[in-house]
């Protein structure tokens, strides 16, 4: 084979490795997107308003991120979303959790500790509106021991926090509770951090 045949070759396999390589990282981004678009309608409906990828004041001069924050039936609710793909063992005591899938192990720390104080920074801007906080787990993970405390998994959203009734709008309360939601996004900031998809 010719020297100019060869970097013909190499051409083309450069060429192709780079239609690869874009063809791999667009599809990936569109996945990604499609998880987010998806995520966010899921939560539109449970929620009259939303803000999502905030950071809120912790109290100590200094903020906290947070996934995403809604305003529902139910009062206020944080939720902070985890992708975890596997078999995880979690519980309430464990400062570790584990996660087993067919190609890897890992651990993480616990997030209900996390979780508790995203869910005081937000009360101490609630007022007497109520409060609450989950972990939502994306249904690729399972926990097979039993359901630590305050985690859902996202098929489980909707039954936990029903779809919101717009026209409750004038029921009673709903005003002070608006209230609340007000003085809450007021106090939001924008978060640098990566949007965590389900």
């Amino acid at each position: 084979m010719s020297y100019e045949m060869q970097l013909r070759l190499a051409a083309i396999l450069a060429v192709l490795l780079v239609v690869s390589a874009v063809g791999f990282f667009g599809f990936r981004f569109w996945q990604r997107r499609s998880r987010r678009k998806a995520l966010l309608l899921r939560l539109d409906r449970i929620a009259y308003d939303a803000a999502h990828q905030v950071l809120v004041p912790d109290g100590m001069g200094g903020f906290i991120h947070i996934d995403h924050l809604l305003f529902t039936q139910k009062g206020m609710v944080v939720l902070d979303t985890r992708r975890v793909i596997g078999v995880i063992f979690g519980g309430d005591q464990m400062s570790e959790w584990t996660v087993m899938s067919r190609k890897h192990r890992f651990t993480f720390d616990n997030p209900q500790p996390a979780l508790y104080d995203r869910v005081a920074a937000v009360k101490m801007l609630a007022g007497d509106a109520p409060v609450e906080g989950r972990l939502v787990f994306s249904n690729l993970g399972k926990f097979t021991k039993g359901m630590p405390k305050w985690v859902l998994m996202l098929d489980d959203l909707e039954v936990e926090f029903p779809v919101v009734n717009r026209s409750m709008r004038s029921a009673p309360g709903f005003e002070r509770m608006n209230e609340s939601w007000a003085r809450i996004k007021s106090q939001l900031r924008p978060s640098p951090h990566a949007f965590t998809s389900l």
